[in-house]
C-alpha cells in the first residue's frame, strides 16, 4: 500500500531468547542477558525523559521495586536519551516531584542510555508511524533463562498498569510452578485451569472424577484450587 517502501522490524517473540547488549545505564555498564543470570527481567522502553507520562510510570516502577524484587524479578528501563539526561530527569523526580502521595521517590533500577538507537532497534521500540526519535512504551517480560515470556505495547500517549504487569508476572510463575494456565482476570489465589486432556478417554474420566479436587464447566474446561491457597482457606 501506497508510495511507503517497506520497513522490516526487529521483534523478539514469545518463546526466542532475548537479544544480547552491551549498554551504558545510570547504574554503570552492564551486559544483557548475561549480568540477570537467573532472575526474570521486566525490561521496558519509555519516549523520552522529562515527559510527564513517563515521570508518573518511572515512580511508580520505582515505588513497586521491591515488590518486584521479592518475585525476583529486575526492572530495567530505556529511553533514546544520554545518561547526562536520566540522571538530571531522575534527581528531579526525587528533589521535586510528589504524585499519589509518592514524594522523594529515588530510581535505583538502571536506565539504558540508548542515543544510537541500537538496542530500540535490536528490540523493536521504534515505530515511525509514532516516532522516529522516541521509543514507544514497550514491556518485556524475561524468564531466568533469558527467553521472552511475554510483550506488552503501549502507545506514547498512555501510561501502563504495573500492576497487571505484576500480576502476569505472577500468574506466569504460578503456570511454571504447577503447570497450569490462569483464566481471564486471575488473580492470585483463584482457580487455575487444568491443562486439557489430551484424548477423549482421558476427557471422560476426568469429568466423572471431578469433585472435591477439582470441577469441571465441560470436558475441555476443569478448574482447581492450588495446595497452598487451600491452606490459606
Amino acid at each position: 500500500m501506497g508510495d511507503k517502501e517497506p520497513r522490516e522490524y526487529n521483534l523478539p517473540l514469545i518463546g526466542e531468547k532475548a537479544p544480547a547488549f552491551k549498554a551504558e545505564t545510570t547504574q554503570g555498564p552492564i551486559k544483557f542477558p548475561d549480568d540477570f543470570k537467573g532472575k526474570w527481567v521486566i525490561f521496558f522502553s519509555h519516549p523520552a525523559d522529562f515527559t510527564p507520562v513517563c515521570t508518573t510510570e518511572f515512580m511508580t516502577f520505582a515505588s513497586m521495586q521491591e515488590e518486584f524484587k521479592e518475585l525476583k524479578a529486575e526492572l530495567l528501563g530505556l529511553s533514546i536519551d544520554s545518561t547526562f539526561s536520566h540522571i538530571a530527569w531522575l534527581r528531579t523526580i526525587k528533589e521535586k516531584i510528589e504524585y499519589k502521595g509518592m514524594k522523594e521517590v529515588e530510581v535505583t533500577f538502571p536506565v539504558i542510555s540508548d542515543l544510537t538507537m541500537e538496542v530500540a532497534k535490536l528490540y523493536g521500540m521504534l515505530h515511525p508511524e509514532a516516532s522516529n526519535v522516541q521509543a514507544v512504551r514497550a514491556v518485556f517480560i524475561i524468564d531466568p533463562k533469558g527467553v521472552v515470556r511475554a510483550v506488552l505495547y503501549y502507545p506514547l500517549t498512555n501510561g501502563r498498569n504495573m500492576d497487571e504487569i505484576k500480576r502476569l508476572l505472577i500468574a506466569m510463575q504460578t503456570s511454571d510452578k504447577n503447570q497450569v494456565a490462569t483464566p481471564a482476570n486471575w488473580q492470585p489465589g483463584d482457580e487455575v485451569i487444568i491443562p486439557p486432556p489430551g484424548s477423549c478417554g482421558t476427557a471422560k474420566e476426568r469429568v466423572e472424577s471431578a469433585g472435591e479436587d477439582y470441577r469441571c464447566l465441560d470436558w475441555f474446561l476443569c478448574l482447581k484450587q492450588l495446595p497452598e491457597e487451600k491452606k490459606k482457606k
